[in-house]
């Protein structure tokens, strides 16, 4: 049995121009400079919290910060003009997978318990996941809790589990719980910072990653 765990945000979906937008009005609301765009995205995979000390220190209001950005982003997902799109290939990759006997899927995130859940219900997914991991539920990537709860929920060890990610947190968590580190390159970090965080690959397509789990019979 193998358990494939995927991050959200720049791996499964498009939802740069959402944090983008919902940053810029929790910077407002505050008073403060919105962060540039490669700033925001640059945090993209931590906790909020996290992400926001990264902005603006441990002194600035993180906690504000992080209730602003919520209610926009909840806001913005609800506006017809906003989509997060999954990335092209991505949701035949899941159906795949979960069709598969030797296969268990798992979610592993910095959004919120809220996000996920509806991620899954928009794409009907419902019951696809073995195990889902938020920001609600452990500590922050590069931190290895919440792939170590996603393996103990799965019953799979770490020799048989990779994570797919596309920042270097993604990769930083896996090597610390000890599994397997899978990049992509269309999401938030470049190619050469998910190596120097341990990726074994860093895939171009949905294809090619669908190649790293083809079904034996397939071969």
């Amino acid at each position: 049995m193998k358990l494939v765990v995927f991050d959200v945000d720049g791996t499964l979906v498009d939802s740069q121009h959402l944090i983008v937008a919902a940053q810029g009005t929790a910077f407002a609301e505050n008073g403060l400079p919105a962060p540039s765009r490669a700033e925001s995205l640059s945090v993209v995979g931590l906790s909020l919290p996290q992400a926001f000390r990264r902005l603006v220190g441990d002194d600035g209001p993180v906690a504000a910060l992080s209730e602003s950005y919520k209610r926009a982003f909840n806001a913005l997902r609800l506006d017809p003009d906003y989509e997060e799109p999954l990335f092209p290939g991505m949701g035949e990759l899941i159906a795949r997978l979960h069709a598969r006997d030797d296969v268990r899927l798992g979610i592993a995130t910095g959004k919120s318990r809220r996000g996920v859940d509806h991620l899954v219900a928009f794409n009907g997914w419902e019951g696809w996941f073995s195990t889902t991991q938020t920001a609600d539920d452990a500590p922050s990537k590069p931190d290895p809790a919440m792939l170590n709860q996603a393996m103990a929920e799965a019953g799979v060890g770490p020799s048989a589990t990779v994570m797919v990610g596309d920042t270097s947190y993604d990769m930083a968590m896996a090597v610390a719980a000890g599994a397997a580190a899978v990049g992509v390159a269309w999401g938030y970090h470049p190619p050469g910072a998910l190596f120097g965080a341990g990726a074994v690959t860093v895939v171009e397509t949905a294809t090619a990653l669908g190649d790293l789990f083809r079904d034996p019979a397939e071969r």
